[in-house]
């Protein structure tokens, strides 16, 4: 064989290689994550395995008990989370994959705004002392009155923290979302300073109500499982009721328009359009995919007209611009809008600024949508979206 040849033979071999990373690359950055949860239970030394809480729809969690007040949560990285009770001891040996928390657990830095409506809703908003939001953009009223009376003091954005504030206020723990991972040296510097990452993998799993269930995550960390448990069957039962219910037959075109002037919808597969599924209602989009790990899908005024024209109910996802307070706010963005059939019919409607915070609501969130879908609203108005006035039937 030639040099020439020899050297396109190793140029070959290269870029299928590269296909072949490129493709891997891509599944760890997609909609699911790469789920390492053991079936079963971790064997720690010292320890003796008692049982594996149960999981409804959830299943980038696990939590494994042991004898003495200990708990393992697992999430879907392969992570370990060994929690410790108070004055109980670190068992020897443990894997590198293994983080500890003592507890009792509190002084938290929480990144993963979701998971502040899990605390306030155990009634154990006090444990978070750090907040990686704003005040002016929390929408839960327990986060906004703890930050206005300095209960909760701003410690800077995930990718950013105040480390100073956090060591000097004796933070040892940190709740972050899976955006997180895209700032790794952050992740390592809080460690490195004595505070533990707990990663909330919420935000990967496939049904809506498997969110809420992490509740049952904050339980183990609070001890109060018992009352997790009857908050999440609470929305469990709201939603069995709704399944109950007939399909209504309406499509639906949820979105938003970007500064620059495009329609950003969301995905077929993500969990909204699966709480419009659950509510009786229909994607209007079909099989609508971008091929990345991202929800958000961005189109063309006119391509997304050609389609959510003809949808039934219009939701006009209010939480990103927040400037949509009647109907002509809304057709001012575009004026396509004007002739979209939920608009002539008055069927166009605006999400709460509350809508993605509220995680302990989301079988209430799903009821709203049925109301919605239903027409039922009209007797029984929705609490997490309102109704923007104008068309033929006003």
């Amino acid at each position: 064989m030639t040099l020439v040849h020899t050297r396109r033979l190793i140029a070959f071999t290269l870029a299928v290689f590269l296909l072949f990373s490129v493709n891997s690359c891509g599944n760890e950055t997609g909609d699911e994550s790469q789920n390492r949860i053991s079936e079963k239970p971790v064997e720690i030394e010292g320890l003796v395995f008692s049982e594996r809480a149960d999981s409804q729809y959830a299943d980038q969690f696990a939590i494994d008990r042991y004898d003495g007040g200990y708990s393992l949560i697992q999430v879907a990285d392969g992570t370990g989370y060994l929690i410790v009770p108070e004055n109980g001891k670190i068992p020897k040996g443990i894997s590198k994959k293994i983080k500890i928390i003592k507890k009792p657990v509190g002084n938290i830095y929480l990144a993963a705004t979701a998971s502040m409506a899990m605390f306030d809703a155990l009634g154990c908003g006090d444990r978070v002392k750090f907040s990686g939001t704003k005040i002016e953009d929390w929408y839960i009223p327990y986060a906004r009155e703890a930050m206005e009376n300095g209960d909760i003091l701003y410690a800077g954005k995930y990718r950013e923290p105040d480390y100073e504030l956090l060591v000097s206020d004796g933070c040892k723990l940190s709740v972050q979302s899976t955006m997180i991972e895209h700032n790794p040296e952050v992740k390592e510097k809080l460690e490195e300073l004595g505070i533990t990452v707990f990663v909330d993998y919420s935000s990967y799993e496939s049904h809506p109500l498997g969110r809420c269930e992490w509740i049952k995550v904050y339980g183990e960390l609070t001890d109060n499982r018992e009352l997790a448990e009857q908050l999440f069957q609470k929305q469990s039962e709201i939603l069995d009721t709704i399944g109950e219910q007939p399909d209504t037959g309406k499509t639906v075109a949820f979105f938003y328009i970007s500064s620059s002037g495009q329609a950003v919808t969301r995905k077929s597969g993500d969990y909204v359009n699966k709480m419009i599924g659950l509510a009786g209602g229909s994607n209007i989009f079909k099989d609508l995919d971008n091929g990345s790990g991202t929800s958000a899908i961005q189109m063309e005024m006119e391509k997304f007209y050609a389609t959510a024209k003809d949808a039934d109910i219009i939701i006009y996802n209010n939480n990103i611009g927040k400037d949509v307070k009647s109907l002509d706010d809304l057709i001012s963005k575009n004026s396509f809008i004007a002739d979209f059939k939920a608009v002539k019919n008055g069927d166009v409607w605006c999400t709460g600024q509350n809508l993605f915070q509220e995680t302990m609501k989301i079988g209430e969130i799903i009821s709203d949508f049925h109301l919605i879908f239903s027409g039922e609203y009209k007797d029984n108005p929705p609490k997490y979206l309102y109704r923007l006035e104008g068309g033929a039937e006003n």
